[in-house]
């Protein structure tokens, strides 16, 4: 069987991110590890809501950029807010249409399932209310989203 994983360089914080992402995400585990001579960790591979990811401490030569980035789909505004806020703690930041940028940079997308919901609309003019409330958000609010899908505002 064929097997996609993303894989992640970080500079030298790669144990740092996984234990970050192991309390964000508490259906997570380290599924395996790999350490040098001295003990540090080299490569680990992890899994978050059933999703493998190999994080891999290879040094400066390729730092994260915005061009890859990991969705998280959640229901509620809370999850929204307390897994934005935890991803971002220490140094992140949150960006345009719920993108966020965590501490060890790499970028995340929190995405509410109403979201897509809303904007599979087959009124355009719906949809397109909500896109333009998307628009002006950083951290994507659910109510901010029905309310330009209804009209209201």
């Amino acid at each position: 069987m064929t097997t996609i994983t993303p894989f992640l360089w970080f500079n030298d914080n790669a144990s740092e991110a996984i234990e970050r992402y192991l309390k964000v995400f508490p259906d997570s585990e380290i599924v395996n590890e790999t350490r040098s001579p001295d003990g540090a960790l080299f490569v680990a591979t992890i899994r978050i809501s059933g999703q493998e990811l190999v994080l891999m401490n290879g040094g400066p030569a390729h730092p994260q950029t915005e061009a890859f980035s990991l969705s998280v789909g959640v229901e509620t505004q809370d999850e929204v807010d307390t897994i934005s806020d935890a991803l971002i703690d220490g140094g992140g930041y949150q960006d345009a249409c719920g993108w966020l940028k965590d501490a060890f940079g790499l970028s995340w997308q929190v995405v509410p399932s109403a979201l897509m919901q809303l904007m599979s609309d087959p009124d355009p003019a719906r949809v397109g209310r909500v896109n333009e409330a998307l628009m002006q958000m950083k951290r994507i609010d659910i109510a901010g989203l029905q309310d330009a899908y209804d009209g209201k505002g």
